[in-house]
């Protein structure tokens, strides 16, 4: 069952109790009878009101993951995901851990959550993980994929999965005014009013936008974590340079500001998807297609990487994780 290897350890008892779902440090192990999964999900945010379980309001992708999986479980089964999607985004790799005394193949949490579901949420793999596997915690990093078209007529497809901008973008200024952005800093100008994280400070890692085959723009970004609203604000900064609304030093005075009012609207959440969750390779997540829809993973096969050399944007290392 297992689809990876575990070295036989005499793990010591819990010193803390237990929660279901908990963070298990080193030298801690579940109770007896209790298994920890982990689970890649897709899902077309549309007609959800967001990821996470809400109180007033059943339709949540949480929500309908978590019936499934009780289904499945025969047990109530609760979850913890990498990064929690506003209303409206999707998914194409969104990383879950739950905890259940089910035992279960792969193959039948795949199948079985897949078929108590509405088809626009999917199980891509599933499969027992080890203790210290926590789909929030483990998470080294987080990638998310931002979709525009800038042509003349709106699409009339994929409306509810693309953003469209009445204005013609230059992406070479984009890309220019990204290079502000990376690196370490306090993201409170691009955090939500409601967003609730203590810390504002994030390390982006990586910026990069394409032009691909057909006129689609895609932006790839990469960050340790992202505050709330955190893409869409960025997105909606860079748009309004792209349009010519703004020059491209705005970015660092937007930075600089601390103050969401310095910047712009909030880009739609139609075109954002998140791609990945980048965790050790010790716990042996899938390399499972970003996307979404037929994008490639190296998005420079399907068009070409926006280029702009300068100062404040150090080159991208890829983080050891």
């Amino acid at each position: 069952m297992r689809a990876f290897y575990i070295p036989e350890l005499k793990m010591a008892p819990m010193a803390r109790p237990y929660k279901t779902n908990g963070e298990i440090l080193s030298g801690e192990s579940l109770p007896e009878g209790i298994y920890r999964y982990g689970a890649v999900v897709e899902y077309n945010g549309a007609s959800y009101r967001g990821f996470q379980q809400q109180k007033h309001d059943p339709q949540t992708v949480q929500a309908e993951l978590q019936k499934a999986l009780s289904a499945v479980a025969a047990e109530p089964v609760s979850l913890v995901c990498a990064g929690r999607t506003d209303a409206g985004v999707h998914a194409t790799s969104q990383v879950i851990h739950f905890d259940s005394r089910a035992v279960r193949p792969s193959k039948a949490w795949v199948q079985g959550v897949n078929t108590a579901m509405a088809r626009d949420i999917r199980v891509r793999w599933a499969a027992e993980m080890p203790a210290q596997f926590h789909a929030r915690f483990s998470a080294k990093a987080r990638s998310y994929r931002y979709l525009i078209s800038d042509q003349a007529v709106s699409p009339g497809l994929l409306r509810d999965q693309i953003t469209w901008s009445k204005f013609p973008l230059d992406l070479e200024k984009m890309q220019h005014a990204a290079g502000f952005l990376m690196g370490e800093h306090d993201f409170s100008s691009f955090r939500a009013a409601q967003c609730q994280a203590k810390n504002p400070v994030r390390e982006i890692q990586r910026i990069q936008f394409y032009r691909l085959h057909g006129g689609l723009i895609v932006m790839e970004i990469r960050a340790n974590a992202f505050l709330h609203h955190m893409v869409r604000n960025i997105v909606g900064v860079l748009m309004a340079v792209g349009s010519g609304q703004k020059q491209v030093s705005w970015v660092a005075d937007v930075l600089e500001a601390r103050n969401r009012s310095a910047a712009s609207v909030t880009a739609p959440a139609a075109g954002l998807y998140f791609v990945a969750a980048h965790y050790p390779e010790a716990f042996a997540i899938p390399d499972i297609s970003r996307g979404p829809m037929l994008l490639p993973d190296d998005l420079s096969l399907a068009g070409e990487a926006v280029q702009f050399d300068n100062d404040h944007s150090p080159p991208f290392k890829e983080p050891g994780v």
